[in-house]
């Protein structure tokens, strides 16, 4: 008698999964479209508050004190420092692997009926989840970076301009922490357990049905 296949899953936690996919595409989208990585700091000699800079991934803004806002695009990517241009494109790499893995989570949900074989679901939500899991990497690398490049600029005292985290920088590590959440969840609700060898298992109901052992 073959042994049945049992899902480690439930519809429950792959639906809490794509919402938090979800929720981390939004947040990746947030930090590749505004400018907000990093922002005048008004510590020390710079008490001109008058206006604040930001800067993103593709353009620069100047905000008035009066609420005007000025923004102009990078004139050059040459002009960009290195962690800006990972960032670039871990970001989209990012938010564009997130989007077809959830994509995918519904293709192979149990809560779908896009594919009925049920031995290939579980296959592919856990393809879903480790995509998830690399979205999540792609998206906390470039911010921790440029985290990192402006905490060790603001540290120097030969830099006369101060720059200060942004907003995206922390809706970056959000993000990516939801999608390593996520992908996790789903690599670990996603395996098949078989019992038995080779998937069959044999039972005998009584002594009749047992196999017979000759004895010398």
């Amino acid at each position: 008698m073959r042994a049945s296949k049992k899902r480690m899953g439930s519809p429950g936690v792959q639906m809490v999964c794509v919402a938090l996919g979800v929720l981390g595409l939004v947040a990746g989208i947030v930090c590749c479209a505004i400018p907000k990585w990093r922002e005048s700091s008004f510590t020390g000699q710079n008490i001109v508050t008058a206006q604040v800079t930001q800067e993103g991934l593709w353009m620069t803004c100047v905000v008035q004190s009066t609420g005007q806002q000025q923004c102009k695009t990078y004139d050059s990517i040459l002009i960009l420092s290195s962690d800006l241009q990972a960032a670039r494109a871990m970001t989209i790499i990012s938010c564009l692997l997130s989007a077809l893995c959830i994509l995918v989570v519904f293709v192979g949900a149990d809560f779908t009926t896009c594919v009925e074989n049920e031995d290939a679901k579980p296959k592919i939500t856990l393809t879903a989840g480790v995509g998830l899991l690399l979205a999540g990497l792609l998206l906390i690398i470039p911010v921790s970076w440029a985290a990192h490049n402006v905490i060790q600029e603001f540290n120097n005292p030969l830099n006369p301009k101060k720059m200060e985290l942004g907003p995206c920088i922390f809706v970056g590590w959000a993000g990516g922490v939801l999608l390593l959440l996520g992908g996790g969840l789903l690599c670990c609700f996603s395996r098949v357990r078989s019992g038995g060898s080779g998937g069959t298992a044999k039972y005998y109901s009584n002594s009749a049905s047992a196999p017979s052992k000759n004895y010398v």
